[in-house]
This record gives C-alpha cells, sequence and structure tokens, in this order.
C-alpha cells in the first residue's frame, strides 16, 4: 500500500527585494504537480523562492484532511542568477522559464499576496480583471492591502492580481472598507 505524504513546504525562502546584482526574478512553470519538489529542492540549496499556497480542507468518508495547494498551479517566482538556474533546470521539475521585463511590478503583486497571507487572509481564486479600479483596503482585517475592484459601486470583493501570469486572487471586502487610488 502506497503511502505518499504531501510535502510541506515554506512559501517563502529569502525576502521580495529587487535583485541585486546577476539576481533576478523569474517565474518558473513546472511540470505538472511540481512546484513544492521544486521549492524544496531551491530551500536545500538556498535558492530565493516565493510559492503562495492556499488552504484547503477535503472530506474522505468520515474524515477531514487540511492541506496546502499551490495558489497559482504550475508556477513558481524563484530569485536566482544563471548559474542557480541552470542547477535547477536539472532537476527534472522545470518545464520551462518566463523572463519578468518588469522586476518592480511583478515584486510588487508578490508583496501585496504575501501581506495578505501574512495577515491571515483566506483567498480564492478569481478571474483577472482587464480593467478595474485600483483601490486600498482601509479598514478592517485587511487594512494596508492594495488591488482592484470590478465595479466601485457593488464591491464584494478586491481582487489582487500576477499582472505577468494574467491571474488573480480575491478577498472579500466592502465598499466602506475601501479607498479609491488614482
Amino acid at each position: 500500500m502506497a503511502t505518499n505524504k504531501p510535502v510541506e513546504i515554506e512559501e517563502l525562502f529569502g525576502d521580495l527585494d529587487p535583485g541585486e546584482g546577476d539576481l533576478k526574478w523569474f517565474v518558473v512553470h513546472t511540470k505538472p504537480r511540481c512546484e513544492k519538489k521544486l521549492a524544496k529542492y531551491s530551500l536545500q540549496y538556498e535558492i530565493n523562492y516565493y510559492l503562495p499556497l492556499l488552504d484547503s480542507v477535503r472530506v474522505y468518508k468520515n474524515r477531514k484532511v487540511k492541506f496546502t495547494k499551490p495558489m497559482f498551479p504550475g508556477y513558481v517566482f524563484i530569485k536566482c542568477n544563471q548559474e542557480e538556474k541552470r542547477q535547477l533546470t536539472i532537476t527534472g521539475y522545470v518545464a520551462y522559464w518566463l523572463s519578468v521585463l518588469n522586476q518592480m511590478e511583478l515584486i510588487s503583486d508578490l508583496k501585496q499576496i504575501y501581506s495578505g497571507r501574512e495577515l491571515g487572509v483566506e483567498f480564492t481564486r478569481a478571474k483577472f480583471l482587464e480593467k478595474g479600479t485600483k483601490v486600498e483596503i482601509q479598514k478592517g482585517p485587511f487594512a494596508g492591502l492594495i488591488g482592484y475592484v470590478e465595479d466601485q459601486k457593488d464591491v464584494k470583493e478586491v481582487i489582487l492580481q500576477i499582472t505577468l501570469l494574467r491571474q488573480a486572487v480575491s478577498v472579500s471586502a466592502r465598499a466602506d472598507q475601501i479607498k479609491v487610488i488614482r
């Protein structure tokens, strides 16, 4: 009987700061179900990574199992140099690398999601907004998060986006908790 134990991994190893010298942020598209394995390998070799996770609960007959799964399936964010990039590529977990043209935009997007996770936000997957209004949550437990809303008059959720991936997650909010950022 197989007993596959889930890989437990920290979401962040290192920092979410811009790379210095030859260090740059990359988005790694992994092979299916290899996100945590690549993160574990990165941790083992002290390569900076960020793998945002979602909490999930499954019910099997009469027991509940709680686990985490990648917030953006198939992607891991890695800050590394060319040698570390080669080292990660030969693991067999990498499908391909996405270059990040706007490093600061990616870092800003990642910091918002990391801040939300630190605040204990219950994120849910959401549709990426092509057009939206930029807002900051001013009140409540998620104060300080910056995201987008589709309609300022009927606010139910604030969307936090990873522009490079064109993927998003949302957090519930009310209109009286947000302020429009111009």
